[in-house]
């Protein structure tokens, strides 16, 4: 479990950039907001995803990056 898991607020995830690497393979860099009473604050995460047989695309890799506003 990790320490702050527990948030009270809500995100907002926007697609800002995607580049696909294969057909069946995209890298996706997102736009993620975090409302919270105190403020909003930003992450970019990039995603890495792969197209199914099926059509659905399914989330592999993740990297998360803070932006800070100053």
């Amino acid at each position: 479990m990790l320490p702050a898991a527990s948030w009270d607020g809500e995100i907002t995830y926007e697609a800002v950039h995607t580049q696909f690497l294969r057909p069946d393979v995209a890298a996706v860099r997102v736009r993620q907001v975090y409302h919270s009473p105190g403020g909003d604050t930003e992450g970019a995460p990039l995603y890495v995803m792969t197209k199914q047989d099926d059509g659905r695309w399914l989330l592999h890799a993740c990297q998360n990056t803070e932006v800070r506003v100053e």
